[in-house]
């Protein structure tokens, strides 16, 4: 892996690449306790499972305040100022909720969380559109999902031993990895946003506001597609934990190396993936993307064992291979330059809603008819998410089919 990003070193700028290993540092330390933060919460709080999913969802909404509100921000002022304020203000709440003890407290820090610590991701989607061409932006953002979950395969590998002995010692670590890449981007990295050297962009952007993009009918529904698609890891990531250590008595130390194996086949075969789909409609394989990660959730209602855990995750990862670098190529390609921090700001969100809904979701199912009822559940959104994407897919080839035919038509009639 590392001697194919030597090889494709000079392909890329230079800004491109502290990205990318920053986000390393920043990932290792956060994932040592994020997989772990709804087992601490059920056990720290001791409440129902519907009621911690709700803390999760307030962080949800909090984001969607957020994102809509930055965006038009970032194309006004650019992408660095949000990633350093994101980094460093996430730092601190991190380390904050490894002292909170009641459930207003630490409804107060969720929701602070979901305001800030998303803009970075968002803010950081933006620069690299910006940085590389359209050609190129899939492979880029598949190798920042790879290095990502390069992190993410450290992480939870060690925080699972780490939150056996110590959550203090693992949400201190995650804050200060935090700290330590905000003050990368304060000195290394530079404003991109092309919107800050034109000035007709800037009275554009600002005059329209989001009323272009909500008109933008695609974007709009492609957005709400990958919601649903979204649920699917929302649930997985959320709540798994709790599942296989209430029901299956798997702890901490063995969920960690489920996430591990996520990570690992994304860094083994995220880039390889990417290339073999890149010349294919971007629709069509979000579409089969939904399909597999729907087999793999479903499959999680039929375990019993870690090893059969680790069966339905290596499944649903390479769905979720076909959708994430797809996903985010695709709003890329969607957005006009001068509205990109909007475009990617109301993308994000369907992170957010995903993220709300979904674990609330799965906690009524576990709480009011079974514990497997959650991936039953997510396994159906999975599908309808397959149904919406194919349908959008069939959408845009017969409308691009119609418009070369008038484009055909018009020549004809002109010459």
């Amino acid at each position: 892996m590392f001697r194919r990003i030597r090889a494709l070193q000079n392909e890329y700028p230079k800004q491109y690449w502290l990205l990318f290993w920053g986000m390393l540092v920043s990932t290792a330390g956060i994932s040592l306790i994020w997989p772990f933060l709804t087992i601490y919460l059920r056990e720290k709080l001791d409440l129902p499972l519907t009621t911690i999913a709700f803390l999760i969802t307030i962080s949800s909404v909090a984001t969607l305040f957020s994102s809509l509100v930055i965006g038009p921000v970032m194309d006004r002022f650019g992408r660095k100022g949000v990633m350093i304020t994101s980094l460093f203000l996430s730092a601190v709440i991190f380390s904050l909720m490894s002292f909170a003890q009641t459930l207003p407290q630490f409804v107060i820090l969720m929701a602070l969380r979901g305001a800030f610590a998303p803009l970075y991701s968002v803010a950081a989607d933006a620069m690299v559109a910006d940085l590389i061409a359209d050609k190129k932006r899939s492979e880029a953002y598949s190798l920042l999902r790879i290095i990502n979950n390069v992190g993410i395969a450290l992480g939870p590998a060690i925080g699972g031993f780490i939150t056996t002995g110590s959550y203090t010692a693992a949400f201190i670590l995650g804050s200060s990895s935090l700290a330590i890449f905000g003050l990368l981007v304060i000195f290394t990295i530079r404003e991109t946003a092309p919107a800050l050297v034109n000035t007709s962009h800037i009275e554009d952007s600002e005059t329209s506001g989001y009323r272009v993009l909500f008109k933008d009918n695609l974007f709009i529904s492609f957005c709400g597609s990958i919601t649903l698609a979204r649920i699917m890891p929302a649930l997985v990531f959320v709540l798994l934990s709790v599942y296989v250590k209430e029901n299956f008595a798997i702890p901490e130390s063995q969920f960690g190396f489920l996430m591990t194996t996520n990570a690992i086949i994304v860094v083994l075969f995220q880039f390889s993936v990417t290339r073999l789909v890149s010349k294919l409609p971007p629709l069509r394989v979000l579409a089969f993307g939904s399909l597999i990660y729907a087999v793999g959730i479903g499959s999680i209602a039929l375990g019993e064992n870690f090893w059969a855990f680790m069966a339905s995750m290596v499944v649903l990862t390479f769905g979720e291979l076909l959708i994430a670098p797809t996903g985010t190529t695709l709003a890329s390609q969607l957005a006009p330059a001068a509205q990109r921090g909007r475009y990617m700001s109301v993308y994000s969100l369907t992170v957010g809603i995903a993220r709300g809904i979904g674990p609330v979701f799965g906690g009524m199912l576990n709480d009011n008819l079974s514990p497997a009822a959650i991936w039953y559940g997510g396994s159906a959104a999975g599908i309808l998410a397959f149904i919406w994407f194919l349908g959008l897919f069939f959408q845009r080839r017969n409308r691009d089919a119609a418009e070369n035919i008038l484009t055909q038509t018009s020549s004809g009639d002109a010459s």
